[in-house]
């Protein structure tokens, strides 16, 4: 495995595109939010708690009326909310679904999303979902493939587009590329922005033994418009990127280590099996929410933006 495949020399006219920049694209999403979830729709409306901003998952509420609707336009009237997608299949073989992709776009501009995120993957394949987020081969010809999808969803939903680094636990066939080479490559070719999963880069490198440090580094970090922190669980000898507990130490570690060197980013806490109470998904979103303001004052002393 390289860093980078001599092949995708041929890229470089197009890699010098410059990318959207993230801070023009946030307006009022700042600090950190939570995942929308049916678990809280009891309270979320209720509590009087510190919450910057707020997530859904699209699939969810496309097509959908009623109580989803009713509870989202009301959390709207309140907060930002941005908007996480799971099946696009961003890398897949099969064509993009327009149908969906209009229904998507009203959903998107009814709560006014900046962009929209969804994982760099694939996750159905002849019109069949997995249920799984898979990996792509980390190769030239996935790149190309998966750029081009990307620059069509973002002519369809008429907004940017960010890619989520996914939690995988096995290579696919045909790798040239390692991770970070393989997900710079598709940002670079599709002009496009980065959801930085934390948790995903913790867990992919404790399971395919790289530093996380390292790996993190190795991704484009500098076009990062949002993370996401969650919580893995060990299962025999690896971890699984399972959104059901609290965000680790190292984890939180890694985390400082991106917003001392990248800056204040929009960061989501995850939280999807095992819900708790919506206080214990907030203290974890006010501990983001500290690592951020600390880093904002510490700037500050030394007369640094």
């Amino acid at each position: 495995m390289v860093a980078l495949a001599p092949k995708l020399a041929a890229l470089a006219p197009r890699l010098a595109v410059p990318a959207p920049k993230a801070a023009d694209l946030l307006g009022p999403v700042r600090g950190a939010g939570i995942g929308l979830r049916r678990r809280h729709f009891s309270e979320i409306l209720e509590h009087e708690r510190t919450l910057d901003f707020l997530e859904i998952i699209p699939e969810n509420y496309v097509g959908k009326g009623g109580r989803y609707l009713h509870m989202l336009d009301a959390c709207a009237e309140r907060w930002p909310i941005l908007a996480h997608g799971v099946s696009m299949s961003i890398g897949g073989p099969d064509p993009l679904d327009h149908e969906y992709l209009a229904a998507l776009r009203q959903l998107l501009d009814r709560i006014d999303a900046p962009f929209y995120t969804d994982h760099l993957c694939f996750a159905t394949l002849g019109g069949r979902t997995t249920f799984d987020l898979l990996p792509l081969p980390f190769n030239e010809a996935a790149v190309r493939h998966t750029a081009a999808r990307v620059r069509e969803l973002a002519d369809a939903l008429d907004r940017p587009i960010a890619l989520e680094n996914i939690s995988y636990y096995a290579q696919m066939p045909s790798s040239e590329l390692d991770e970070g080479a393989f997900v710079s490559a598709v940002i670079e070719e599709a002009d496009c922005l980065l959801l930085l999963d934390v948790n995903n880069v913790f867990v992919n490198a404790r399971n395919h033994d790289l530093d996380p440090s390292e790996l993190l580094w190795q991704l484009p970090v500098e076009r990062a418009c949002q993370i996401h922190l969650a919580g893995h669980k060990l299962e025999g000898p690896r971890l699984l990127d399972n959104h059901g507990a609290p965000v680790c130490d190292e984890v939180w570690a890694l985390y400082r280590e991106v917003i001392e060197r990248r800056g204040p980013c929009p960061t989501l806490i995850e939280w999807d099996t095992q819900i708790p109470a919506l206080d214990a998904v907030l203290d974890q979103a006010d501990l983001a929410r500290a690592i951020i303001d600390k880093r904002q004052l510490d700037r500050l002393d030394r007369g640094q933006a």
